[in-house]
């Protein structure tokens, strides 16, 4: 039988379920996931292997108008998306407009590629409003494919991976059958803890904040970790770390769990938090914490 292997990057909207649909398809938590905006700043891949296929998924920002270096640097990791994508996923809400950025609209409505519009979160509309919206994107994006999906209920997801199996090229793997992603260990940690933030803090906080994990030190029952929350002011370090630290070891244990469950081993997890002046807006800081590259 002959082996597929191919690229399938999916791009969108901030908040539209592109993180969700890819962790349901690696059947992992790769890319995290919450109700706030520019929650990915990464391009991240996500492998999922089968005997006569490998499908690398890559999960990008959502597009948004750069406002300072850091979001640019987000959009560059788009822009790649579109560079080496075999079949581009487009993914769109129930009652989206197209993209903010006309230039990559264009891309989308112009790809030689294979182009899946997934409308998803379907389960939040009727019938009627789900055949206005199919119409309307059949018109704005007549050379992609529709499917309507709901990423987080699961509905058409293993339909969605069925077409994709459909459409790659024939090729051999990439990667290690046995590998999941590209990230190394250390960028999971940075972004569970990431995340905990974006879940717990407010305003401009979880934006002013990246993770360095400088330590990572793996024995047989027990991962040891020392990771350094960064932020840009000195008022947003008491902020974080809270009345008597309360605030930090509650995003500490909650991040550990996630841990534990991610590494199936025990972690002990030290934090600290200490300030990086406007390191969003600073090349050398943005390419030490992986953006620029």
């Amino acid at each position: 039988m002959a082996h597929k292997a191919g690229f399938v990057n999916i791009i969108g909207n901030p908040n539209v379920g592109k993180s969700t649909l890819m962790n349901a398809f690696v059947g992992e938590k790769l890319s995290i996931i919450t109700s706030k905006a520019q929650t990915t700043r990464h391009r991240i891949l996500g492998i999922v292997n089968g005997e006569d296929f490998q499908v690398i998924l890559s999960d990008t920002p959502g597009i948004i108008k750069p406002a300072y270096e850091l979001q640019a640097s987000m959009m560059d990791f788009v822009k790649s998306a579109f560079d080496d994508a075999d079949i581009l996923i487009y993914m769109v809400e129930i009652g989206e407009k197209e993209l903010k950025d006309e230039a990559f609209f264009n891309k989308i409505t112009n790809a030689k590629i294979p182009v899946l519009l997934l409308l998803n979160k379907i389960d939040k509309s009727n019938q009627e409003q789900l055949e206005e919206q199919v119409q309307s994107w059949a018109t704005k994006v007549p050379n992609a494919e529709i499917i309507a999906i709901s990423a987080l209920e699961g509905f058409n997801v293993k339909e969605v991976f069925d077409r994709i199996i459909e459409l790659l090229p024939e090729s051999p793997a990439f990667y290690p059958k046995d590998q999941l992603t590209d990230k190394p260990e250390r960028f999971f940690i940075n972004e569970t803890i990431r995340e905990k933030i974006l879940m717990h803090y407010k305003k401009e906080i979880p934006y002013a904040v990246e993770i360095d994990t400088e330590e990572f030190f793996e024995e047989d029952q027990i991962i040891r970790v020392r990771s350094v929350i960064m932020v840009e002011r000195e008022t947003q370090k008491g902020i974080i770390i809270g009345h008597k630290g309360s605030a930090l070891k509650r995003v500490g244990v909650e991040a550990r769990k996630d841990l534990e469950k991610f590494f199936g081993k025990q972690i002990h997890l030290e934090l600290y938090v200490k300030v990086n002046k406007n390191w969003r807006s600073n090349q050398r800081q943005l390419k030490r914490f992986g953006y620029n590259q």
